[in-house]
Formats: C-alpha cells, structure tokens, sequence
C-alpha cells in the first residue's frame, strides 16, 4: 500500500511539472518560430549596504554580499531531507533554494499549515545551510489558476508570516517565480501584469522588512525567453524594462537582489548570440539560450539606474539526455561536459562578473538541480529532463557535476578566505 509520505512526494512531483521553468520558455521559444516573428537557526549571511547612488535611498539599506557564495536548487519534501542536506555541505554549497506550494500551505483563507516547512527549516538549520524561499501557486479560493494573485496583500501577508514565524532561519526570500510568465499569472500576461508584480513585491518587501531588515528580499527572475505572446510570456528584457520603468522607478525601493534565470541549452558557457554564436544545432540563435544572457540583464541593470543592485542565479544549469519532449538539447551534453560547463561557468562568473572596484555584482549562484534525479527515479522516470539536470543520480551517488563544484568550491573558499 502507498504511504501518506509517498502520495505526498508524489503530488508534489507532478505539480511540479505543471510549473515551467525557464528552460521550458527556452523550448517555447525555439519550438514557435511563428510567434518570435509574430510578437516579439544558522548564522545570517555577511551583508554590507551598498553605496549610495544619486537617487532617493530606499526605506532600508540595500542588502549585498561581499563575495560570490554558492547555492543549489533541491526538494526537501517528504524525503530524506538530512541526506540530502549533508550531501549539499559535502559539496561546499553555502544555500539551497527550496520552493513552497502555497496552495499546500494556506488551506482556507488566513489558516496555515506548517508542520513539514516546520521540519524543513528546522534541519536546514542544524546543517547549516542558508535557506532562500521561494512561493508558487496560489490556492484556488484567490481564483486565478494557481496564478499570482491580482491583490498584492495576499501575497505579502503569507510573507508576514514566514517571516514572523521562522526569523533568520531563513535567509532571504524571492518574491514568486518567472512572472513573465502567462501560466504564473493565471493563464495570460499582458503589461498590466508587470505594473501588478512591482506592487507585490513592494508589498511583500514592507511586511518582510517590518519583521527583520537583515532578510534579503529578491526580484523574481524572470524566464530567460524571448517570445512575447498574451498566452506564453513576455520577453525577458522587455518585461525587466516594464518593471525599472513602472511609476518612475518605484521598484528602486523594493528590493535587495535581481534574480535571473539564465539560458544554457546545449552551448558554452564562454558563448553569446551575436558576438559568439553556438555551433551546436538548435537552440543556438538567441541570447536567451545563453549562460552570459546574465550579461544582458546587467547592462539592462546598469541603463536604468540600478547598477548598485547585486544579481543572484537562483536557476542555471545544463540537462543532459532525456526523455522529455522539448529538450531535446539535452542530448548533445553528456554528464562529463555538464560537469565541465558548470564548472567553467562558477570560474567565468567568479572571475569577471565584479565592478569597477572588484567588487561581485553577481554574488550567487544556485545551480538547478541536487536531488530530483532521486525523486523522479523513486516515480519509474529517471530520465526525465528534471533529473538530467541533478547532480545526484537516481541511487544517491554522486554524477561528475557532484565532484567537479565540490573541489572548485574548496579551491574558491580558499581564495576568498574562508572555510
């Protein structure tokens, strides 16, 4: 007979292919060339406020880290969560980025239930490993579709909460995920929709900050695509410029770090469309399919105004062979050259994403993913393209991405003075 624990990590396996990820939105894009043409407690982290700029300084100090750290994204529901926690010291990440299902967590309005996040929380504390929380769809009682609700003090008040009942237990928060998104918005995306996410997270900033102001409150990154169609997405870069203009900059106010998601598919991390073009077939002809993408949203950073704000990968990685439709680019990438381009890229990411003063303006990184290739194999689909992307084979052992990052971060520590 199935467990309770067992349907739970089951439901939580298959919600979680009805989000699309960013690499999802790569597959949209370079599958619908039609709509490309047609519509374009541990300890708190080292924190240090950044320098002042010409414009008005925000309510609080704008939070940064003082050297790039390093983060991988896992599932810590109903599984062996010290295990996986051990696994993610051993290989020297410092966070682990762990997604909420808020529809699992309010049941009826205004009533929460926290015992799992409880025990989640409660042992990634005791390892040692800082936690950024990141919440996705909605109950149906908001009736949007699991969508970001239209109300940002919906959102803002499960904030509160968090914040309130679990302290620096958890160290930051990213304020929904990829919201240029139709699906994260109930369906369909428009303008207006841009205008509504600076308001939640203006308001989800408020209650957090109210709380504690050391929490590190993180912009959303959006999906690295560039279709724009009302029932896909809007462009990654077109959706930034919509949120830095909106209300003459508000957002300035609201946030500690960008987040991004960058591309990857199956090319270099050294290459970039159209400076440096990918020979691998498909998936080769925009930027979005690039990792130096993250270059793009700097720049874009930088003309609005916001260069003194950190960004944060909180998703990038390679898939490697698969089976699931649409990423098809996993094929070309074998478990030795993902091991080799996410290596090449913490290297390119450490080395020259910094300042004028040396300084990182990417400052972590959060490979997608630890442990997934356990949870699908556990459900009879081991070669699903979640998994491809896990540094954990179906039986825990570790693959070459595992031991590649966990001698590159011993070296990288280090350098850097620490551990």
């Amino acid at each position: 007979m199935t467990s309770r624990a067992q349907r739970e990590r089951r439901k939580a396996l298959l919600a979680m292919t009805v989000v699309p990820s960013a690499f999802a939105a790569w597959t949209q894009q370079a599958l619908a060339p039609s709509l490309q043409t047609a519509t374009v407690v541990p300890p708190a982290p080292t924190v240090a406020p950044l320098a002042p700029t010409a414009t008005p300084a925000p309510s609080h100090p704008v939070l940064s880290l003082e050297r790039l750290e390093f983060g991988v994204v896992g599932h810590l529901f109903y599984t062996d969560r010290d295990r996986v926690l051990a696994l993610t010291t051993i290989a020297g990440f410092d966070w682990f980025r762990q997604q909420l299902h808020w529809r699992d967590i309010e049941d009826s309005p205004g009533h929460y239930v926290w015992d799992e996040i409880d025990r989640i929380v409660d042992s990634a504390a005791a390892a040692g490993v800082r936690l950024l929380v990141n919440v996705v769809r909605s109950p149906d009682f908001y009736g949007v579709n699991g969508g970001k609700p239209r109300d940002p003090e919906a959102l803002a008040a499960l904030f509160e909460q968090l914040a309130r009942r679990y302290g620096r237990k958890i160290g930051a928060y990213e304020i929904w995920n990829e919201p240029n998104l139709a699906v994260e918005n109930g369906g369909r995306i428009t303008v207006a929709d841009a205008g509504n996410y600076v308001e939640t997270l203006a308001a989800c900033y408020r209650r957090i900050k109210a709380i504690d102001p050391t929490l590190i409150v993180v912009a959303a990154a959006p999906s690295s695509t560039g279709v724009t169609s009302e029932a896909l997405a809007i462009d990654d870069q077109e959706y930034l410029r919509l949120l830095y203009r909106y209300r003459d900059g508000m957002i300035r106010d609201y946030f500690d770090i960008q987040a991004v998601h960058p591309g990857a598919a199956a090319n270099d991390p050294d290459w970039l469309y159209p400076e440096l073009p990918g020979d691998r077939p498909g998936w080769n002809d925009h930027p979005t399919h690039y990792f130096r993408h993250v270059e793009n949203t700097r720049a874009l950073m930088i003309e609005h105004g916001l260069g003194d704000r950190q960004i944060w990968l909180t998703e990038y990685g390679w898939a490697t062979p698969n089976n699931t439709p649409g990423f098809e680019y996993g094929q070309l990438i074998s478990l030795e050259r993902q091991a080799d381009y996410v290596s090449r890229a913490v290297e390119r990411a450490y080395a020259r994403y910094r300042d004028e003063q040396g300084r990182p303006w990417l400052s972590a990184m959060f490979l997608w993913n630890m442990n997934f290739a356990v949870l699908w194999g556990g459900e009879g689909n081991p070669e699903h393209e979640q998994a491809s992307f896990g540094i954990l084979a179906p039986d825990w052992s570790p693959r070459p991405t595992f031991i590649a990052l966990q001698g590159l971060h011993q070296r990288l520590k280090a350098e850097q003075g620490r551990e």
